[in-house]
């Protein structure tokens, strides 16, 4: 394994909690060169001479580009059903449509909080990027509280890699649970977009004529993700807030933008998926002269390149909601990807976080009573923060 390091890290105060366990987990795939350059990971991720790589792209066939995800689409071909399905991503659908789901959501989890005296963070955040991923998708013809399992544990078998009877009873039970997933989330949904359709992704596909594989596919691909990283994400911003005090009293007298400045400036030290592949497909010179030869892999190192000092100035590991600001980055920095591939659903996952946040820490009597526990997930190769339990006054 070759790596390409950026300048060393400026020693200081270090806010992050998911570093050991990342330091344990994230590896590149065999013979993968490692970018933890900031300005060397965005010209690889904007070039149009790279191509997705891991994850399974290299065993993708791309004779039928409808049945194939959008996330190993590539070329115009990614472009253009990637410019088709924006709409529901985009700041006015945030605004006009999915921030009323968020808070319909976020009031019926505090409520039920309230009552109850205690409630599990991760399990609160879990339902509320269900709810919000579901109608953005249109998976809304089944319960949500059991899609959201189905999804978890159809996520959980993707990129497995046993060999012998093993690997065939991973195979036989990722099907199994997709085909659960399948005949009682997606293909309700087709059939009720069918008679009646509305403005979410299944609609379009139905009218677009997909197939019912490609459908399932598009809902594995947006659903997967927006659930299960967001709620990672919120549960471990909550963490950060719960226990920095005066971070915390800024976010609640921030309005809207120095709110997402500080749940990116943690998204910054944080990204829930660490490491991403790309395949030059021609020969290519970084920025700062490095030489790309077609056919290599390069592993671009998420949580190094959000803390490249080049980028970041002084203190790349100190919570700091100014930096961006200052350096004149885009505050997400790498976390979300960039270019063509970069996250759709990025301002979703940020604008749902802050709604649920918000409403959370003015809770009467709100505190962490129980910290999360951090583990892996090996398909995202990301970490996993479970266990959390909040406590407050009864209503």
């Amino acid at each position: 394994m070759t790596e390409i390091t950026s300048r060393p890290a400026v020693s200081d105060r270090d806010d992050r909690k998911s570093a050991a366990i990342a330091a344990r987990n994230v590896r590149p795939n065999p013979g993968a060169k490692v970018i933890g350059s900031f300005d060397f990971a965005r010209e690889v991720l904007r070039s149009p001479d790279f191509r997705q790589a891991g994850a399974g792209a290299e065993h993708i066939k791309l004779d039928n580009p409808e049945h194939v995800s959008v996330f190993f689409l590539d070329g115009e071909l990614h472009r253009k059903r990637r410019s088709q399905l924006a709409r529901y991503f985009t700041p006015k659908a945030i605004k006009t449509r999915h921030q009323a789901v968020m808070r319909r959501a976020t009031d019926e989890l505090i409520a039920e909080l309230r009552r109850d005296g205690q409630a599990q963070l991760d399990i609160m955040s879990m339902r509320l990027a269900c709810d919000v991923a579901a109608e953005i998708v249109g998976l809304t013809q089944s319960d949500p509280a059991a899609l959201s399992e189905r999804i978890r544990k159809t996520f959980l078998t993707i990129g497995t890699s046993h060999d012998g009877p093993a690997g065939w009873l991973d195979k036989a039970r990722g099907l199994w649970r997709t085909m659960q997933f399948f005949w009682r989330d997606v293909l309700p949904a087709i059939r009720a977009r069918r008679v009646a359709p509305k403005d979410d992704v299944i609609s379009y596909c139905v009218q677009e004529g997909f197939s019912n594989k490609a459908v399932l596919i598009e809902c594995m691909t947006y659903a997967t993700a927006g659930m299960l990283t967001t709620r990672e994400f919120i549960v471990m911003v909550a963490w950060h807030l719960f226990e920095q005090d005066a971070l915390r009293q800024r976010f609640l007298a921030g309005g809207e933008e120095e709110q997402l400045a500080i749940l990116e400036e943690i998204l910054r030290l944080e990204p829930v998926a660490a490491m991403v592949h790309r395949r030059a497909v021609a020969d290519f010179t970084g920025p700062g002269g490095e030489t790309v030869k077609a056919g290599e892999v390069y592993a671009i190192d998420m949580r190094a390149v959000n803390a490249d000092p080049a980028a970041t100035g002084a203190c790349p590991f100190a919570i700091d909601p100014e930096r961006a600001r200052r350096q004149k980055i885009a505050g997400s920095w790498m976390s979300f990807a960039d270019g063509p591939h970069r996250c759709p659903g990025a301002q979703v996952a940020l604008h749902e976080t802050r709604v649920f946040l918000d409403a959370l820490l003015r809770v009467p009597g709100i505190r962490l009573a129980t910290e999360p526990q951090i583990g892996w997930c090996a398909p995202i190769m990301g970490y996993e923060v479970h266990g959390a339990i909040v406590t407050c006054d009864k209503a």
